[in-house]
C-alpha cells in the first residue's frame, strides 16, 4: 500500500512519525466516453487559450482569480512559505468523547502507520491511552494545498483519522423538515417499534452493492458476445401512502417473509386473530342466548295454565257453589269473604277448594239434616196448636 502523506504526530512533546495510506477504496465501474456513431474514444485536452495547443501536467500550475478576473499565480515556493505549524505535523488539539462529533463532519478515512521503527513505542503509547481513556483525539494538519481538521481514533491495533468539515461547512438544515403539523398516534409508534425488532440487526459484512454486480454481469455478457436479457425488476411503489398503520403492517409482514419468519409470524397472527374472534363470539353467543331461555318465567306460565284450568272447573260448578253457599252459615259466609278479602291469591284458592268442598259438603249435610229436624218439630207444633183451636170453633158453632 502506497503513503499518499507523510508527517509527525504532535502529542503535547511527544512527535510520531507516519505515515498516512488511504482507508477505503473504490469498486465502481468506470466507463469511457465515446462517439456513437463510430465508437471513437472521446478525450480531453488541456489546452493554452492563448496558444490553442495542448499543454502537458508538469507546465500546468496554480493562480487565484480574483473579482475581476486577473489570475494571480501562486508557486509551491509560496505555499512552503506558509508560516503553519501542520504543514506536516497532524497537531492533536484536545480528547474529547466520540459521541461529540456530529456525522454530518464525518469526510474520507485514513490509516496512520510508523514512520520507522522509532516510531512504534510512541505510536503504541498514543494507541493504547487513547482505547483507555474510550476519547478520540481532534487534530489539525495540512493536506491538499489547505489545512483541515480530523479525528483520531482506535481501529483493531491501528490509528485511524478520518477527516472532518469544519463546523462553518455544515450547512444548516432550517426549511428543510416538512412544515405541516401532524400527530403521531401511540399505535403508529408501536407498529414502528415492531417494524424495527423485526428488521433487527444486520452485520454490514453481509450487505453488498448489487448494483455493482449487475453491472459486472452486464459486462461480462457483452464481452463474451452474449445478448443480455434484463429481468424486470419490481416498480417502486411511489410514495403515496393512504393508510400508513396498513402500510406498516405490510412491512412488518415483508420484513418477516424476507428472512424467513413468514409461517411463524402467521400463525402468531392466526392464533391472536382466532383467539380474539373467540372470545368476542363466546360473548355474543351468550349476549343472545339469554333472552332465547327463560328459565324463571316457565313457572308463571304453568301458574296461569293451572289458573285457567282452574276458572273453568269453577265457572262449570258454580251453580253448585252458590246453592252451596245459600245453605251455609251466616259465619261461614263471613270467614270466606274475610279470607277473599286477606288477598289469598287464585293459586292458594285453587289449592284450598278441595278442603273447602269436603268441609261445605259436611256443612251442608248437617244444616240439611237441622233443617229437616227443624222442619219437622215445626210441623209437630203446628199440627198440635192447630188441633185445639178446631175444637174450640167447633164448640163455639
Amino acid at each position: 500500500m502506497r503513503s499518499i502523506w507523510n508527517g509527525n504526530i504532535s502529542f503535547g512533546l511527544v512527535s510520531i512519525p507516519i505515515k498516512m495510506y488511504p482507508a477505503t477504496e473504490d469498486h465502481s465501474i468506470s466507463f469511457r466516453q465515446i462517439h456513437t456513431r463510430d465508437s471513437g474514444r472521446i478525450r480531453y485536452r488541456k489546452v493554452c487559450e492563448l496558444e490553442d495547443e495542448p499543454v502537458e501536467t508538469s507546465e500546468i500550475g496554480r493562480a487565484y482569480e480574483d473579482a475581476d478576473g486577473a489570475l494571480i499565480p501562486i508557486t509551491d515556493e509560496d505555499m512552503a512559505a506558509l508560516a503553519l505549524p501542520t504543514t506536516h505535523t497532524l497537531e492533536i488539539e484536545a480528547f474529547v468523547s466520540a459521541s461529540e462529533i456530529d456525522p454530518l463532519q464525518m469526510g474520507d478515512a485514513y490509516y496512520l502507520g510508523t514512520g520507522g521503527a522509532a516510531a512504534a513505542k510512541p505510536y503504541t503509547l498514543l494507541r493504547e491511552a487513547l482505547k483507555r481513556s474510550q476519547k478520540v483525539a481532534i487534530a489539525k494538519y495540512a493536506h491538499r494545498g489547505r489545512e483541515r481538521l480530523g479525528v483520531l481514533r482506535v481501529v483493531d491495533d491501528t490509528l485511524a483519522l478520518h477527516r472532518l468539515v469544519w463546523p462553518d461547512e455544515v450547512r444548516e438544515s432550517t426549511g428543510v423538515a416538512p412544515k405541516e403539523k401532524v400527530t403521531v398516534k401511540p399505535a403508529e409508534l408501536d407498529l414502528a417499534d415492531t417494524l424495527m425488532e423485526t428488521l433487527g440487526e444486520v452485520d454490514l459484512g453481509d450487505l453488498r452493492d448489487e448494483y455493482h454486480e449487475a453491472l459486472e454481469e452486464l459486462v461480462a455478457a457483452k464481452m463474451s458476445g452474449a445478448v443480455p436479457v434484463a429481468e424486470p425488476g419490481e416498480q417502486p411503489a411511489g410514495a403515496q401512502v393512504v393508510d400508513l398503520v396498513a402500510a406498516l403492517q405490510e412491512s412488518v409482514r415483508s420484513a418477516r417473509r424476507a428472512r424467513g419468519e413468514e409461517e411463524a409470524g402467521e400463525e402468531g397472527a392466526e392464533r391472536e386473530k382466532a383467539t380474539v374472534t373467540h372470545l368476542r363470539g363466546r360473548k355474543k353467543a351468550a349476549a343472545k342466548q339469554a333472552p332465547e331461555k327463560p328459565e324463571k318465567p316457565e313457572k308463571p306460565e304453568k301458574a296461569e295454565k293451572a289458573e285457567k284450568a282452574e276458572k273453568k272447573a269453577a265457572a262449570k260448578k258454580a251453580p253448585a257453589k252458590k246453592a252451596a253457599a245459600a245453605k251455609k252459615s251466616p259465619a261461614g259466609g263471613k270467614k270466606t269473604a274475610g279470607a277473599r278479602k286477606s288477598g289469598t291469591t287464585s293459586a292458594e284458592e285453587a289449592a284450598q277448594e278441595p278442603t273447602e268442598k269436603t268441609a261445605e259438603k259436611a256443612a251442608g249435610k248437617k244444616t240439611g239434616a237441622k233443617h229437616a229436624a227443624g222442619k219437622k218439630t215445626a210441623a209437630k207444633k203446628t199440627t198440635a196448636k192447630k188441633q185445639p183451636g178446631k175444637r174450640d170453633t167447633r164448640t163455639a158453632s
